[in-house]
């Protein structure tokens, strides 16, 4: 018999999870990640002045993306049409495809300290690239001691 280890935080965050993917959908009249055919990965870095995203979109066109920033949400959603097969040929014995396609939906709340009014996107090599600045206010800032 085996010995499993039980650990009640682990299923409390599984929770607290599944309830905020509840309530984000039915505030939202766009789809949610639980109905998105399929999610891209994001990787996110926060630096002194700025928070960047880098979502992998590959074959999605820029056309197809839409990012909104309402609230303290940052939004980002749009589709992957499928790849089209060459049409007649007869030379295909079997096929794989492993690529998701459809419609994504990916949501982030941002912290007060942003700048909403600078953040910037842009695309390269199949990457979306968000920067997202940090208000001046909110930067760390070095106070000299006079004497």
């Amino acid at each position: 018999m085996a010995l499993l280890r039980y650990e009640p935080a682990a299923l409390v965050s599984q929770l607290q999870d599944e309830i905020n993917r509840v309530f984000t959908s039915l505030s939202s009249s766009d789809s949610s990640g639980a109905t998105s055919t399929w999610v891209p990965a994001v990787d996110i870095a926060e630096y002194t002045d700025r928070f960047e995203l880098a979502v992998d979109l590959p074959g999605v066109e820029a056309d197809r993306v839409e990012i909104t920033l309402e609230n303290g949400v940052l939004s980002i959603a749009g589709e992957r049409l499928p790849t089209a097969q060459p049409a007649g040929n007869a030379d295909l014995v079997r096929s794989r495809a492993e690529r998701g396609h459809g419609r994504f939906y990916r949501q982030f709340v941002l912290p007060e300290t942003v700048d909403s009014e600078r953040v910037r996107a842009t695309g390269k090599n199949g990457v979306l690239q968000i920067a997202i600045p940090k208000q001046a206010k909110a930067l760390p800032r070095r106070i000299q001691v006079g004497s």
